[in-house]
């Protein structure tokens, strides 16, 4: 389903002549496919939807660290592509929870797991990609979990 819509969003972009949103989205494409080939390597069959939003997760922490090196090094018109290119990427994923829904689900894992302390940690941030996945940030919720546990 999502590569259906960012390949309909390619032809889209190409109609529209929206060269911005058309490169970014062949750039998605592309690291897709890199993905579906690693993991076709190790024999597993190719990302579902959750794995897919994992990546585009990815790809955006990547143009956030670029925008902040950009912003740092003064070059003010490279930051502001990253930042539309974040902008693009960013439109297929799904809403992205509050720091009071993170914390209700960090709880209801821990329950879930029955997490007693900090070996448990791996369970409970396993159970939550598995339910949240693009929908979170997952390295604000290791820490909130670490909390959440004790550690």
């Amino acid at each position: 389903m999502l590569r259906e819509n960012i390949n309909n969003a390619v032809k889209q972009a190409m109609k529209a002549k929206d060269e911005r949103k058309l490169s970014t989205l062949r750039m998605v494409n592309s690291t897709i496919k890199n993905a579906d080939i690693d993991a076709r390597g190790q024999g597993k069959p190719p990302l579902s939807d959750g794995e897919l939003l994992g990546v585009l997760q990815k790809m955006i922490k990547q143009r956030h660290e670029a925008v902040e090196l950009y912003d740092k090094g003064g070059r003010a018109e490279l930051a502001a592509a990253e930042r539309e290119e974040i902008a693009v990427i960013s439109a297929y994923l799904p809403k992205q929870m509050s720091d009071d829904e993170v914390k209700a689900a960090i709880a209801a894992a821990v329950t879930e797991t029955g997490a007693a302390g900090m070996k448990d940690m791996g369970k409970v941030i396993a159970v939550l990609r598995g339910k949240y996945a693009g929908q979170m940030d997952f390295g604000k919720a290791s820490g909130l979990v670490k909390t959440a546990l004790g550690g």
